[in-house]
């Protein structure tokens, strides 16, 4: 047998072994489902389509932060040719002088 955590056992019955489990999946099943309001449904539908043009705009506007951050690297990149090695400051010594 094995042990159920403190908290389960606090809150009643919980299925251990796979009969009880089946059992309890068979009482849940039998139950009628909840009634659910009219109105639930038009506002789950409002609230999706506002949260899937936040995302839209979000995704927006990140690509369009990459596209700027792409374009002021080039920029900088032409102007300030990053791959070229800088002119000496000082001369070598020469030797035999």
């Amino acid at each position: 047998m094995r042990c159920r955590p403190a908290a389960a056992r606090r809150r009643g019955a919980v299925p251990v072994n796979r009969a009880e489990r089946e059992a309890a999946v068979r009482r849940i099943m039998r139950e009628s489902s909840p009634r659910v309001p009219p109105e639930l449904y038009a506002d789950a539908l409002r609230r999706g389509r506002r949260m899937l043009g936040r995302r839209v705009a979000a995704r927006r506007l990140l690509w369009l932060l990459l596209c700027a951050a792409a374009l002021a690297f080039t920029v900088w990149a032409v102007n300030a040719r990053p791959w070229e090695r800088p002119p000496s400051e000082t001369t070598p010594p020469l030797p035999g002088w």
